[in-house]
């Protein structure tokens, strides 16, 4: 589902009230552990984390005008959705969280290549997507982004 909202905070007043506190948490531990770099904006609907054009004045392949995409969240109809692209490019680090997830929520991982949906949201492991969001920098996105379009 994505949004019209102008701003995080925009997108998170929309919610149904039992969302709001998950997705406010989940944004704050997203802020408190994204490297120096990233820039929070919406970005398709949803909120969005991103290297900005001052950073990679390429922008994004698919449409230059748009910054570097990096993290999403969203508040999809029976889940809240994070989409971490670095997940998806870097198997080292799907490893990594496939291996920790066991070990901060009781209930099975539910996730596509770059999504984690959490159906339940009194079980966001935030401490461990404290971690995953610290674990690239935006000049190890750029670059991890830059081989993966040379392939």
């Amino acid at each position: 589902m994505q949004s019209k909202a102008k701003t995080p905070a925009e997108y998170i007043s929309e919610l149904p009230e039992e969302r709001k506190q998950a997705m406010m948490k989940l944004r704050e531990t997203i802020l408190e552990n994204l490297p120096e770099g990233f820039e929070e904006e919406m970005s398709y609907g949803m909120i969005g984390y991103v290297v900005p054009h001052s950073l990679y004045p390429a922008g994004y392949h698919v449409n230059p005008e748009l910054p570097l995409p990096f993290i999403n969240v969203a508040s999809q109809k029976n889940f809240i959705a994070l989409y971490h692209m670095g997940i998806y490019s870097d198997k080292d680090l799907l490893n990594w969280f496939i291996k920790e997830y066991p070990k901060h929520v009781k209930t099975k991982l539910d996730m596509g290549k770059s999504c984690i949906r959490f159906k339940n949201i009194n079980h966001i492991p935030h401490e461990l997507i404290g971690k995953l969001v610290s674990k690239v920098n935006a000049e190890q996105w750029i670059k991890k982004y830059e081989q993966a379009l040379k392939k």
